[in-house]
């Protein structure tokens, strides 16, 4: 059952936006939004939803700490109301935001739509802000006065 809907999700999701391939993302589990490569997986373990990971990208060296510490308070503070989180991705290192959306909320092509366009961006801000900052930047977002934070 799950299979079905989620194959009657992504077709929907596909005429939403307008891609006409709904086989090429049908098969690779994957689209691009706003840059940012998205998985959109359904597994026999949770059959009730369909989730979308968020690559943001690679962490820089030298900031890693500091990152995963940005991690853990965006999850407190900004997605404990959602059902997302960020964390790596276990073999690249990447920063990725999951996200679960539960069957039982009847998701339409048009809200998946409308929650890749809002998490995207989440992951852009992330990527310029977080990710790519310059050092002067960086220091100043990671101050600690949490106005980085974006709901």
């Amino acid at each position: 059952m799950s299979e079905d809907r989620y194959v009657e999700l992504v077709a929907s999701l596909c005429e939403t936006v307008g891609l006409p391939d709904v086989e090429h993302v049908l098969q690779t589990h994957s689209i691009e939004v706003g840059g940012l490569d998205v998985r959109l997986d359904c597994f026999d373990e949770d059959p009730d939803a369909i989730y979308l990971s968020f690559d943001f990208g690679a962490v820089t060296a030298g900031r890693i700490t500091t990152v995963y510490r940005l991690m853990l308070e965006a999850n407190l503070l900004v997605y404990a109301q959602d059902q997302a989180q960020l964390g790596l991705d276990s073999d690249y290192g990447n920063v990725v935001l999951l996200v679960r959306v539960p069957f039982a909320d009847a998701p339409t092509g048009e809200t998946l739509a409308d929650l890749l366009a809002h998490y995207s961006e989440h992951g852009a801000y992330w990527k310029q802000s977080i990710l790519e900052a310059s050092d002067e930047r960086f220091e100043a977002i990671v101050s600690g006065n949490f106005s980085w934070i974006r709901a």
